[in-house]
């Protein structure tokens, strides 16, 4: 039998919600994978086993194969479905940022996104800026909170952007995204691109929106008058 130690896992959204903690303390064999880390967790909470089953595993802010071995000293988070979404206080100080990448809790600022990504080579400049509104799922939405894996979060962003600008020449993207409670009209999201022509800036803004849907660490949670749901968060 394996030597087992105790693993201390950070959880999110619609899962940590359940679970009713931000993070779960394990006992595990060393050298377990993610598949079996997830197995345990379903063992240990059984009525969140359709949400664990819908997770990510999350090593050192990095997704990792079901396969992959998790070291002694890694640090675990368990990431739900992402939905572009925070109940209370940010797990660490904001803003953060990295690069273009952008985190925080305060208003975003258009401009500064756009300025951003401007240079002499650009020819083209666009931008996406998605706001709270007032109706979604045919309810009246009150509200939205968003939550987020803040550090991993930001290296994500960050690495969608290096990829894009890798992938089109001359084209430099940047992200910013707010966390907390926003109201309806509120922004949520700026994401602008440029490139030396208007179809690759075009091509650069939807991939990126694109990729920071599917997989930055980011939850947003709809309040309307019968209550909240959390978006994105599998079956």
């Amino acid at each position: 039998m394996r030597p087992t130690t105790t693993r201390n896992i950070r959880v999110f959204a619609g899962l940590r919600e359940h679970i009713g903690e931000t993070h779960v303390s394990l006992s595990v064999p060393e050298s377990t994978t993610a598949a079996e880390l997830k197995g345990l967790l379903k063992t240990a909470h059984p009525a969140a086993a359709h949400l664990i089953d819908a997770c990510r595993v999350a090593v050192d802010e990095h997704f990792v194969e079901e396969a992959h071995p998790i070291g002694r000293d890694a640090q675990i988070a368990l990431i739900p479905p992402v939905s572009g979404g925070h109940t209370g206080a940010p797990a660490s100080p904001l803003p953060q940022t990295r690069g273009r990448a952008l985190l925080c809790a305060t208003p975003l600022d258009p401009e500064a996104v756009l300025e951003a990504v401007a240079h002499d080579g650009a020819g083209g400049i666009t931008s996406f800026v998605g706001n709270v509104r007032a109706q979604a799922r045919g309810l009246v939405i009150t509200h939205l909170e968003y939550e987020a894996y803040p550090p991993m979060a930001v290296r994500v962003m960050d690495a969608i952007a290096t990829a894009i600008e890798g992938d089109i020449e001359g084209a430099r993207v940047a992200i910013h995204h707010r966390v907390g409670r926003l109201e309806v009209g509120e922004t949520a999201v700026v994401i602008a691109a440029s490139a030396p022509h208007r179809a690759e800036a075009f091509d650069a803004c939807r991939r990126a929106i694109e990729a920071l849907k599917q997989d930055v660490p980011i939850w947003k949670k709809e309040f309307d008058t019968e209550g909240g749901t959390w978006i994105g968060q599998g079956p």
